[in-house]
């Protein structure tokens, strides 16, 4: 077999085990919550689910980019443990996704649609960001100088 071929298996190799992961008994978040609060874990929670699930939680740190800061990171991190309940594995990368627009948003300042961003609003509710940048528009920094 040849080394593409032996790299390729290795990669299904490590999806089929994060799918186990995800479909384990372990990894139901909230299974003694009614079923309105199954979706949002608390800060409390969160850190629980880290400690009860070590594996999924090490899985999830390989979708940390190389140019996110520690703070930037964490923020991402819990946003994603927050919601991975809601996604399967064939689109655990569309969580991934919402996950960098949430971040890009927060920290960065970009906007997206008003529907974009109203889903991970929702979905990052909950999450504390010390010290997070405030961002103006371009609307605003002008109505500002027009009140001077």
């Amino acid at each position: 077999m040849s080394t593409a071929g032996c790299r390729c298996l290795k990669k299904n190799e490590e999806k089929q085990n994060f799918r186990d992961l995800l479909r384990g008994p372990e990894v139901t978040l909230s299974s003694t919550r009614p079923e309105k609060e199954k979706t949002k874990m608390a800060n409390m929670d969160v850190e629980d689910f880290i400690q009860q699930n070590r594996a999924l939680a090490e899985q999830v740190d390989t979708f940390r980019g190389y140019w996110e800061s520690e703070k930037h990171w964490q923020a991402r991190r819990e946003f994603i443990l927050r919601n991975i309940s809601d996604f399967e594995d064939p689109h655990l990368d569309q969580l991934v996704s919402l996950s960098m627009v949430w971040a890009n948003n927060v920290f960065l300042g970009c906007r997206y649609s008003t529907e974009l961003l109203g889903k991970v609003k929702d979905m990052g509710e909950g999450v504390v960001v010390e010290d997070a940048p405030v961002f103006k528009t371009r609307d605003e920094i002008m109505k500002k100088q027009e009140g001077r």
